[in-house]
């Protein structure tokens, strides 16, 4: 049986001590940032805790967490607005100082007392001491270590939506054959493709070498104002530059040379669809697989649903589908903006008035979304809680 001092637990948690001992500490703690404002939140809640009547209603007296669990998760069982998680950290912030530090097997337990509910790791009245039986650990903690949501749900929705002007579609390079003339591409196949008059196709350094092939950019409407928000590229796949665009002479067979432009040289690295001729690319954006941290945003937020990601044959988006709306980073919007869903409200008759006049019914809370991407004027959003189906024109609004 191995003790770990109150001192040593005061100062890391326990769950910090072993991840320090395995030099585990620097990764998680760049992998789960947490910012100044869920810090602070923390820290007054951890005074006193919060009050019961915050808590969820079936927030249970123990907890062990599993593997899959996640913060949100757990915040959803404890509170009864899990975007406000930074809560639930602080009621418990002495034993854990990075809320992400929560391992599977370890058991959760809801202190209610003078009004005020704490969730601590040890029962109350337990001992500050933490008593841990040796066992040999075979996965790193890193792994182990709780992420805020289930990175599976997001992680694919990274590498498709992809938003840019008029010009710039306008202007990206295009695929114009294969070596053989097949008419459709997939993954293995090199093909040739050529840029635009500004901007060939290079292998230089500095120069962009990977790409996403994609086809017909739908233009991005404002529900509200009509404005053209930016153009979502249909995403077909991924592509990589092998050689560079040339110039070679070329003779026409009757003693006459001239300078042609020859096409690069392009790997198809991965497809969703089949690739064609015509398809065209733009330079693959940075990948940035992070752990979103849910949160609240700080100015005042009435954005609307533009489309449902994918679905251009449906109307109506579910739980753990994609959308986007009609705010950006110009805006303010940032990931992990968590927002109320509002149904549209519907327009009825009113059937008890003279001439039945038509209605509008007030719109009603429907769930809630995370945003995951953004772009200028336009940002992604995960459907996190759905009751009724989403559709275009709905409003996002500050959590309620």
């Amino acid at each position: 049986m191995m003790t770990f001092s109150s001192a040593q637990r005061t100062a890391l948690g326990a769950l910090t001590v072993i991840a320090a001992a395995l030099a585990c500490t620097p990764a998680l703690a760049q992998k789960y940032p947490i910012s100044d404002a869920q810090r602070s939140t923390a820290q007054q809640v951890s005074e006193k805790g919060i009050p019961i009547s915050e808590l969820a209603p079936n927030a249970p007296d123990t907890y062990v967490v599993k593997r899959g669990d996640t913060l949100w998760d757990i915040s959803k069982m404890y509170l009864k607005s899990p975007w406000r998680w930074p809560e639930l950290w602080g009621m418990n912030l002495k034993a854990l100082p990075n809320p992400h530090l929560i391992f599977p097997g370890q058991t959760l337990y809801l202190d209610k007392s003078d009004g005020y509910a704490r969730l601590r790791t040890q029962p109350v009245g337990g001992s500050d001491t933490v008593r841990l039986s040796p066992r040999t650990r075979t996965d790193s903690l890193a792994s182990l270590a709780l992420p805020t949501l289930q990175s599976h749900l997001i992680a694919p929705f990274l590498v498709e939506p992809l938003v840019a002007d008029a010009a710039t579609i306008e202007q990206a390079p295009r695929l114009v054959a294969t070596t053989d003339q097949r008419v459709l591409m997939a993954a293995g196949d090199r093909v040739y493709a050529r840029g635009s008059a500004n901007a060939q196709l290079s292998t230089k350094a500095g120069n962009p070498r990977s790409f996403r092939v994609f086809r017909d950019a739908v233009a991005l409407k404002d529900p509200v104002s009509g404005e053209i928000l930016g153009y979502e590229a249909r995403y077909l796949g991924n592509a990589e530059l092998a050689r560079s665009e040339t110039v070679e002479e070329v003779s026409d067979g009757k003693g006459k040379v001239k300078q042609e432009l020859v096409p690069a040289t392009v790997d198809i690295t991965a497809t969703k669809e089949e690739i064609r001729a015509g398809d065209r690319m733009l330079p693959e954006p940075g990948r940035n697989f992070k752990n979103y941290i849910p949160h609240e945003p700080q100015t005042n937020v009435n954005a609307r649903v533009v489309s449902i990601y994918g679905s251009s044959n449906v109307a109506v988006a579910g739980q753990n589908q994609v959308v986007a709306i009609n705010m950006g980073s110009t805006q303010g919007i940032e990931p992990g903006h968590v927002l109320t869903l509002l149904t549209k409200g519907d327009l009825v008759k009113d059937a008890t008035a003279d001439g039945k006049p038509m209605i509008k019914l007030p719109s009603e809370h429907n769930g809630l979304a995370m945003v995951f991407l953004t772009f200028d004027k336009v940002s992604y959003a995960l459907l996190l809680e759905v009751r009724t189906g989403v559709q275009v024109g709905d409003r996002l609004v500050n959590p309620q």
